[in-house]
């Protein structure tokens, strides 16, 4: 059944429900998922500061799939701009990704030169 989410409490209320009916404690469940048990109660309360990102792995990790419902004259903008999106991440992180091989390898080459005197 779908039930509209429409603001941060109505999506803790039901991660809250999951969690309880699967008899798992809320700091066993932080832990398994890897957030915090302040992170879960904020969560839980409905703080509208909680990363949409961890609530939605949250939800995907109690088995609830979140399906965002678009107007059919929108679908094919939303596809465009998600393309876009994914392009430009894509690019940042290719960007991103020689610099910290770069940064690697200094560090080992100053680790090797302090072996080297030793």
């Amino acid at each position: 059944m779908g039930i509209p989410l429409t603001s941060v409490l109505e999506a803790g209320v039901a991660i809250r429900t999951l969690r309880k009916r699967a008899g798992i404690r809320i700091d066993d469940f932080a832990l398994t998922a890897g957030v915090s048990k302040q992170f879960m109660t904020d969560l839980e309360n409905g703080k509208a500061t909680v990363q949409m990102g961890r609530v939605l792995e949250l939800l995907q990790r109690l088995g609830v799939k979140v399906v965002l419902e678009l107007p059919e004259s929108e679908v094919l903008s939303y596809r465009d701009e998600l393309s876009k999106a994914q392009l430009r991440r894509a690019s940042r992180q290719s960007r991103k990704r020689p610099a910290l091989a770069k940064g690697s390898e200094s560090m080992k080459a100053g680790t090797d030169g302090a072996n080297a005197g030793d």
